[in-house]
C-alpha cells in the first residue's frame, strides 16, 4: 500500500467525483487563505479527538504545506480503529505541489492573519509546518 498520492492522481479523483475525503491539517487561518475545494479542515492537533468523524470514509487524503506533517497524520489515521478499513494516503509534496484550484475565504488574506502566522516577524508558531500561508 502506497503512503502517498500524487497531485495529478488526486485531481483525477476529484474530477471524477470519486468518494475521497481530503483532510487539510493546517490551522484554520491558513486553511481560509487557500485550500483544495471541498476539503475539510481538521488541524493536526485536533485529529486524534476527531478521528471518529472519518469512520465511514472509504478513501482519505491528508494534506499539509509540504507533504511531511500529512504523513504523520496518515499514520495516526491508519492506526485508528474507526478508519481501519479506509484507504489513507498523503498528498505527495503537499499544497506546494498542488497545481489544481484553491478555494479561499471571501474577505481576503489580510483579515485572516493571526499570531500563528507571524513567522516572518521572527515568531516561531507552534506546529509551524502546518501553518504555512498556502
Amino acid at each position: 500500500m502506497s503512503d502517498e498520492i500524487t497531485p495529478e492522481e488526486l485531481a483525477g479523483l476529484l474530477d471524477e467525483e470519486e468518494p475521497v475525503r481530503v483532510v487539510d491539517i493546517r490551522s484554520p487561518a491558513a486553511f481560509e487563505r487557500g485550500h483544495i475545494p471541498d476539503s475539510e479542515n481538521v488541524p493536526f492537533g485536533e485529529l486524534p479527538q476527531r478521528v471518529e468523524q472519518f469512520a465511514d470514509a472509504e478513501h482519505i487524503v491528508t494534506v499539509c504545506p509540504h507533504g511531511k506533517a500529512s504523513l504523520q497524520a496518515l499514520q495516526l489515521l491508519r492506526s485508528a480503529e474507526p478508519v481501519d478499513d479506509a484507504r489513507v494516503e498523503s498528498l505527495d509534496g503537499g499544497l506546494e505541489a498542488w497545481d489544481g484550484p484553491l478555494d479561499a475565504a471571501e474577505h481576503g488574506a489580510a483579515a485572516d492573519r493571526t499570531s500563528d502566522d507571524n513567522a516572518a516577524d521572527g515568531a516561531v508558531p507552534s506546529g509551524s509546518e502546518t501553518d504555512a500561508p498556502f
